[in-house]
This record gives structure tokens, C-alpha cells and sequence, in this order.
């Protein structure tokens, strides 16, 4: 495979991802997985890390398992790929920028080809959550909305239109989807890429939030300890009292509900609502069964006094 120019995308080199060139080319732009940090809708990066990243005051993170895991399988999903669609070529992605907006950047897995001419992108992903409702149904556009974010941003700087996008599942299960170009939301995230950008040059970094990553950068910011106590103020000092208690009885509560539940089970396996699974009971070694919430619990509201007697 070979790197291929695309119609509004500037391919600066073809680098191994993680090299210093790689990084050198990232160096004051953003790229798509940036994009659905700055969005806050990144898993993995906060929007906080991400603006202290590119102001350059804390470094990338060493490669992940998760991460090195996905890099040795992405050639074999993306010729699994390939096989399914055996009219289409696959050229290698390469890094690109938007030919006029030098901050747009894309580094797609693969430059689809018809005919030798670029009609699309392949991005190749691996899942390793155990949870069919991480993606949709196989041939359908139903993405995580982070990866979504990251392809309409390769789209916008590339010049074209569709997507493919090749998955392989914690369950060994290889799915396919595509993603069409929408104007409307890559123009939404240009507007929001140049905000993001221009906090930068005034050194207006993001408010906290309550990510861990967010937390990560400032443990990174403040590496040393002096000794020298900080006088907090009552409005600082309150705000984490109150959290920190709010939390012991949020998880005395969940207990007790988690003790509702699992004798409300008795010997089931799973509890659902709906159709929704609230939870499952699971043993190790033969040992007791343990409750183990749903990966994805509804926000449901307390209930009521007066709902809690009728049910």
C-alpha cells in the first residue's frame, strides 16, 4: 500500500504513530481523537489535559496494553476489510492537514480508493468492552459518538465524503460501519477547534471538571512537595468536605440498594428493568455470588414517598 493525497488534504509524511516526527507534525494542531477531547467527549482525555498537553506542560502518556493491543491487530482487520470489499483499494493513511487550515489534522488508518481515485477513509478499531451496546448493528452508522467526532473531523480535512469504519469486538466479532460526511457538524467542530485554539494563545485554560485524566495533569503540574501549608479559604475548604461526605454516603447508600437487590434476586442470575439489565449476580472459585452492576444503568430518579410504598 501507498500514501494518496486526497481532495482537500496536505499529506505531511507518512510516520510510524508515536514517533518523534508524529508528534512534531501534531505539534500546534489538532487531529480527531483532539477533537473529541476538546468536546468533552474523549473517554480517555479531559479537555483540561488536552489544552496542557498542546501548551506543552505535561507529556503524552506511555502507550497503553489497550493501545499497543490495537496497533498489532489493525492490519488484519484492515485486510479482513478488504476482503468483504473486494471492489474498493486500500492506500495507506499517512498524516494529512486541511490544505487551507494548517490546524486541521488527519491520520486516518487508510485512504479508500475506486478506480485509483480517493472515495473515502478506512479506520480500523479494536473494543475491548465486553458490551454488544458499545456499537450498533453491524452495517448501520451507529458509532461510539468520540469516534464519530474523530472520522467527521478526518472527513472535513480530507475532502471526502464516506467513512468505513472495520471493528473487531472484545467477543471476536469482526463489524462493519459507514459514516457520511455532515457539513453542519464538522462545521460546529471547526468553530469549537478554533475556541479550544485561541484559549491557547491567551493562556485561558479550561475549567476543572471531574475527570481522571483531569485530575492526572494536576498531579503532573505539581510534582514537588515543599512542606509549605496552603490556608484554604471556607469556600474551598466546604465545597471538598461536603463532597467527600456526600461521596461515604453515596456509597453507603449503593450498598444498601446493592443488599436490596441481590436478596430481591435470590437465586437469579440477572435483574432488568425494562429490558435493561440493572445488574447480575456472579461468583469466583465457587465462592459466594457477588452483585455486579449493568455496565450501562438509565438515569432514573429517586422515587417518591408515595412511589416507593405503591411499588
Amino acid at each position: 500500500m501507498t500514501a494518496t493525497q486526497t481532495p482537500t488534504g496536505r499529506l505531511l509524511g507518512t510516520w510510524p504513530d508515536g514517533s518523534a516526527d508524529w508528534h512534531a507534525a501534531r505539534a500546534g494542531r489538532l487531529g480527531g481523537s483532539d477533537m473529541a477531547a476538546v468536546l468533552g467527549r474523549s473517554p480517555w482525555t479531559s479537555p483540561y489535559r488536552l489544552w496542557h498537553l498542546k501548551a506543552g506542560r505535561v507529556q503524552e502518556e506511555p502507550t497503553t496494553p489497550e493501545q499497543a493491543r490495537g496497533h498489532y491487530l489493525e492490519d488484519g482487520i484492515r485486510r479482513w476489510w478488504g476482503d468483504q470489499n473486494p471492489e474498493f483499494e486500500i492506500s495507506t493513511g499517512g498524516t494529512y492537514v486541511h490544505a487551507e487550515r494548517d490546524y486541521q489534522l488527519a491520520n486516518p488508518d487508510g485512504i479508500v480508493l475506486e478506480g485509483g481515485e480517493p472515495v473515502g477513509i478506512l479506520e480500523v478499531k479494536t473494543d475491548g468492552q465486553d458490551d454488544p451496546d458499545t456499537w450498533g448493528k453491524s452495517g448501520t452508522d451507529e458509532i461510539p459518538l468520540y469516534y464519530r467526532t474523530q472520522i467527521l473531523w478526518y472527513l472535513d480535512a480530507l475532502g471526502l465524503e464516506v467513512a468505513h469504519v472495520a471493528v473487531l469486538t472484545a467477543r471476536l466479532e469482526f463489524r462493519h460501519y459507514t459514516v457520511r460526511y455532515d457539513a453542519d457538524e464538522a462545521a460546529a467542530l471547526r468553530f469549537r477547534a478554533e475556541l479550544f485554539l485561541d484559549s491557547l494563545a491567551f493562556n485561558a485554560p479550561p475549567d476543572f471538571d471531574g475527570a481522571t485524566s483531569t485530575y492526572q495533569t494536576v498531579r503532573e503540574l505539581h510534582p514537588a512537595i515543599d512542606g509549605t501549608p496552603v490556608e484554604l479559604t471556607y469556600a474551598e475548604a466546604a465545597a471538598y468536605c461536603s463532597a467527600k461526605h456526600a461521596l461515604e454516603a453515596a456509597k453507603e447508600r449503593e450498598l444498601y440498594e446493592r443488599s436490596v437487590l441481590a436478596d430481591r434476586m435470590g437465586s437469579a442470575k440477572k435483574a432488568t428493568y425494562c429490558g435493561v439489565t440493572i445488574g447480575t449476580r456472579q461468583s469466583r472459585g465457587g465462592g459466594d455470588p457477588f452483585f455486579v452492576a449493568g455496565r450501562k444503568l438509565p438515569d432514573m430518579p429517586a422515587p417518591t414517598a408515595q412511589e416507593a410504598e405503591a411499588a
